[in-house]
């Protein structure tokens, strides 16, 4: 009898170990999202101000030098 239980639990251990899954499922990589109209105005205004920002120091600088 103890012979016929080992016999069924290394059956049975070594079915569940062949079917068990051994690697994770391959997800669908995640596409890329674009940005919306309002964040790539804010960008383009940001970049706006920064450029102004300079012109701005570039005078500041000018009139400096010339006095």
């Amino acid at each position: 009898m103890k012979k016929l239980v080992m016999l069924a639990v290394a059956v049975l251990g070594t079915t569940a170990m062949v079917s068990a899954q051994t690697t994770p499922a391959q997800t669908a990589p995640a596409k890329e999202v674009k940005a919306t109209k309002k964040e790539a105005h804010k960008k383009a205004k940001a970049e706006k101000k920064e450029a102004s920002a300079k012109v701005e120091a570039t005078k500041t600088e000018a009139t400096k030098a010339k006095k």
